[in-house]
């Protein structure tokens, strides 16, 4: 039995279907994308439309002329003007101690002796061996004028008087190495040792620190030499008191530069007449250079920085005609110069008198229309002292 043969016409209509099938889902999502992306495009200009019709509020400041002056700046450390570890030069037990921990000494001042021992007796007998040498040269001096002893006799009589009176010289160096004098007038520091303590040679005894004058030591860049000279002011300040300054002047320049980091060693006297400053202390150095200059200032805040350079927002008022317009800023390239506390001075891109955006920046162009409101200002002081939140 044969099997009968499909009708290709009959399959026909079939095909046809699947591919209007597939057409028709196909326009389907077409149609749906291309709604999605109207509606996306009409959230995004609404939202567009909603940032820009929103005029920033800023804060705003006037550009002055202000007296500069150029200042250096370096960090150094205080030391005493005179300054010395107090030590015994010979061993021995701690027999007397004259002194108080703090306590201010002139020069001279004994402050400790060790035990004498037997050294009053060895210089006692010292110096009967060099009376006993003076009286025979005396006498063998004067028989030699009767030539009653011969010259030989009278020199080797000489030589042991000389040879006495050096064993008398040694042992008195002895026993005032036992005695620990001030060198100098200054402030003695904490006591290191007790009585009755034995200390070895070289033992420190005591601080002493003349701190009056003191010395600060700081370096400056070698290309800052031909503007700092013996006798030129200084201001010191110390983290220990803030607020405060010291005055001094420059008094001596190191003799070399540091060919490590190409500094020069400057050194200033600092008075200190009721003891504040102490050595080894951190200090901050101020040096003025020149006279003062009137420069255009701004406080730090005002200028924004790219890599194109600093720029500010100068304000421009609107025009009196038009009672609708606002306030618009223009945006200005600016140069600037050194920094003092809260300020920057500006050589070049705004003047005396300009109003310039001081805070709100990051949402302003150029042209932008602005609202003001000065109730919050930022900090525009030259000395700026540090507050404890």
């Amino acid at each position: 039995m044969s099997t009968p043969i499909a009708n290709p016409a009959a399959r026909k209509p079939r095909t046809w279907l699947r591919l209007l099938l597939v057409l028709l889902f196909a326009g389907l999502i077409g149609g749906g994308l291309w709604k999605f992306h109207l509606f996306k495009a009409n959230i995004l200009t609404q939202v567009t439309k909603t940032i820009q019709s929103g005029v920033p509020t800023v804060s705003t400041g006037t550009a002055t002329a202000q007296p500069w002056q150029t200042m250096f700046t370096a960090v150094g450390s205080l030391r005493a003007s005179s300054g010395a570890d107090l030590a015994a030069e010979i061993g021995g037990v701690v027999d007397a101690i004259l002194f108080e921990s703090g306590q201010s000494v002139s020069a001279g001042t004994v402050l400790l002796k060790l035990r004498p021992n037997d050294d009053q007796a060895k210089l006692q007998q010292f110096q009967a061996a060099a009376d006993l040498a003076q009286i025979t040269y005396d006498r063998d001096l004067r028989q030699l004028k009767v030539q009653g002893v011969s010259q030989a006799v009278v020199d080797s009589d000489l030589g042991t008087l000389k040879a006495a009176r050096a064993q008398v010289a040694a042992q008195q160096a002895v026993i005032d190495e036992k005695t620990i004098r001030a060198p100098f007038a200054g402030k003695l520091g904490v006591r290191q040792v007790d009585l009755g303590q034995y200390i070895a040679p070289g033992t420190a005894i005591v601080t002493l620190q003349a701190l009056d004058p003191m010395f600060v030591d700081f370096y400056l860049p070698q290309q800052n030499l031909a503007q700092i000279g013996i006798g030129q002011d200084v201001t010191v300040q110390v983290d220990a008191y803030p607020g405060r300054s010291f005055a001094g002047h420059v008094t001596a320049l190191n003799a070399k530069i540091d060919t490590a980091s190409r500094m020069l060693q400057l050194r200033a006297s600092v008075s200190n007449p009721d003891g504040a400053l102490l050595p080894g202390m951190f200090a901050t150095v101020t040096i003025a250079v020149g006279t003062p200059q009137d420069q255009v200032t701004l406080p730090l805040a005002a200028v924004s920085y790219n890599p194109y350079g600093g720029l500010v927002y100068i304000v421009e008022p609107a025009q009196a005609e038009d009672a609708a317009a606002k306030a618009h800023v223009r945006q200005q390239f600016v140069t600037t110069g050194a920094t003092r506390g809260d300020q920057v001075s500006v050589t070049k891109g705004v003047a005396a008198g300009d109003v310039v955006v001081t805070a709100g920046q990051m949402k302003l162009h150029n042209g932008a229309a602005i609202n003001i409101d000065n109730t919050v200002q930022v900090t525009n002081d030259a000395n700026p002292a540090p507050q404890d939140r």
